[in-house]
């Protein structure tokens, strides 16, 4: 079965109208004439046969099930042997549908002929010659016999001298259920109600189908019209898509509800659970059953029908109390995928507080770490300007040592106050020539060359910031001493802007691929943590301040912290 399987499925990807049309003719050579002789039964049963080669159901390369092919024979068995016309309207019907509910889904302009053709066949025998012959004493015209027996013929022998192609009918037509249901039911509809027409009326069949046709137009304006009205009525088209994604349920509450679980619960986990209950009172749910990173339960009861669904992280099965349709699980699919998202956009905003909590005590700690380490440069300095200083420079010693100490001593304890209460940056100000004074002396004995750049009277610094920067800055400057001598530091203090501090070095330039990071990132570093600078331009950028690199050149490296345009 394999081979002719596959002959037949080339041949049908080669010329598919062929089959198309010599089903036709099978067809009209079996009812033209009249179904009462052996030989249309015949007729009738080859038709069938093609029409097995022609149908887009089933593929001819797939195995049938056996339950299939008995309906299969089951059918060719009613053509062949219960000569009918009843059974050949239906069957008419069926092809009009098969054949009127794959037009929407061809592209092709030549093969869409080609169907439109075939369902103009199909009606015109159906309703010129199938249809007259279900009354009892019918007389049919002379005229009405030949246009069906010589001029219908036209339509398939057209089918099969049109050169559809080849490249565009390598996959078969889809047949749109819908169509075909709405199709078949229409020219039911017509048939049956020409039929009831004629009988009540006892007239000709011409003007029963015509009063029929015209019933069934009023009909379908009348829908057109109340799908989508235009005098305030919302139309049954807004009506049927609300009921299809509701299912008789109110869908509008259920998902605002939903929403509002998500705006009072933090939790994950609770969140979770009170989407699950309240799924549970859904008429058709029994119990649930749930799976997710953080854990997993049970709710309700089960019951011999279930459906499995999975969203990302979360395994949900879902026991109903009845058999589940297609549309049952459609609507349950969306309904866990709602819960699903909102419990892992509840997950991530856990993960993200996790993350901005462990974010705020690295950030306090680098931050006071650099306080610290800070601290101890100053009291280096002072510790060498003792070893360093003579008996004769004891008074000036003193008098340093009593500037000096008590501000070391009260920077100490701000920062252990930041380490026992977490706050925001302090915005203490003060002098400038007070804290430039008080720089200058907390550096005394270094090789450093401080400037100030104008007069800087009246003129507010703030304290932690630039004390903080300053010596982060210098230390950094200083630290190139070792790589070679005749290095110089230059400190200059402006009032430009509301203060403005330089700190400039005429030592090695910053590789370019350190510079692009040091504001936005920490660094390696050889001598340090590598995240002062990081830390020292977000506590910058906090106060309205902006610390950036001016100049990185060989002999000249400057770094300059200044208020930024429009800061308060």
């Amino acid at each position: 079965m394999k081979p002719a399987a596959g002959v037949q499925s080339r041949l049908l990807a080669a010329n598919p109208q062929w089959w198309l049309g010599l089903m036709l003719l099978a067809l009209h050579a079996a009812l033209a004439w009249g179904i009462n002789d052996w030989w249309p039964r015949a007729l009738l049963l080859a038709h069938f046969g093609l029409f097995l080669m022609w149908q887009p159901v089933w593929r001819g390369e797939r195995n049938i099930e056996p339950r299939y092919a008995f309906l299969v024979v089951i059918v060719g068995f009613l053509l062949a042997g219960w000569g009918n016309w009843w059974l050949v309207a239906v069957w008419l019907a069926v092809l009009f549908g098969l054949i009127g509910g794959s037009v929407p889904g061809i592209t092709a302009r030549r093969q869409r002929l080609v169907s439109l053709l075939a369902a103009l066949y199909l009606l015109s025998m159906l309703l010129i010659w199938v249809v007259p012959q279900l009354f009892p004493g019918q007389v049919i015209e002379d005229a009405q016999v030949l246009l069906v027996q010589y001029g219908l013929p036209a339509l398939p022998i057209a089918i099969l001298l049109i050169r559809v192609e080849t490249g565009r009918t390598t996959a078969p037509a889809a047949v749109d259920l819908f169509y075909s249901v709405i199709l078949f039911l229409l020219v039911a509809a017509l048939v049956l109600g020409s039929f009831v027409v004629k009988q009540m009326s006892q007239g000709n069949y011409p003007l029963a189908l015509a009063q029929t046709l015209f019933a069934i137009a009023l009909l379908l304006m009348a829908l057109s019209w109340l799908w989508n009205p235009r005098s305030g009525f919302v139309g049954l088209g807004h009506l049927l898509s609300r009921y299809l994604m509701s299912l008789g349920l109110p869908f509008e509450q259920w998902v605002q509800r939903l929403a509002e679980f998500a705006e009072q619960e933090t939790q994950p986990q609770r969140f979770l659970a009170l989407s699950l209950q309240h799924m549970l009172e859904l008429p058709w749910v029994a119990g649930l059953e749930w799976q997710a990173r953080l854990g997993r339960g049970e709710l309700g009861a089960r019951s011999g029908q279930s459906a499995e669904f999975r969203f990302q992280d979360l395994r949900l099965k879902i026991y109903t109390r009845w058999s589940l349709s297609p549309a049952v699980l459609l609507h349950l699919k969306l309904l866990t995928q709602m819960v699903g998202h909102f419990y892992d956009a509840k997950r991530r905003e856990q993960v993200q507080r996790q993350s901005a909590y462990t974010q705020a005590i690295y950030e306090t700690g680098a931050r006071l770490t650099h306080d610290v380490k800070n601290l101890l440069q100053s009291l280096r300095s002072l510790c060498a300007a003792v070893e360093t200083s003579s008996p004769e420079q004891a008074q000036a010693l003193q008098t340093l040592m009593q500037r000096q100490l008590p501000l070391v001593t009260q920077r100490l304890n701000t920062t252990l106050d930041k380490l026992r209460s977490p706050q925001p940056v302090d915005e203490r100000q003060v002098d400038a020539a007070a804290w430039w004074e008080g720089l200058i002396q907390r550096h005394s004995g270094r090789d450093i060359q401080f400037q100030v750049d104008g007069p800087a009277q009246d003129l507010k610094l703030n304290a932690e910031l630039f004390d903080s920067i300053a010596d982060n800055l210098i230390e950094n400057a200083l630290a190139k001493t070792a790589a070679g001598a005749g290095l110089e530091v230059r400190v200059t203090l402006s009032a430009a802007r509301g203060g403005t501090l330089t700190v400039c070095d005429t030592g090695a330039a910053i590789e370019s691929s350190v510079a692009e990071q040091l504001f936005h990132a920490p660094v390696p570093s050889q001598t340090g943590l590598g995240v002062g600078l990081f830390h020292s331009a977000r506590q910058a950028a906090q106060l309205g301040y902006r610390l950036a690199l001016a100049a990185n050149e060989p002999g000249s490296v400057c770094f300059v912290l200044t208020r930024e345009a429009g800061a308060p």
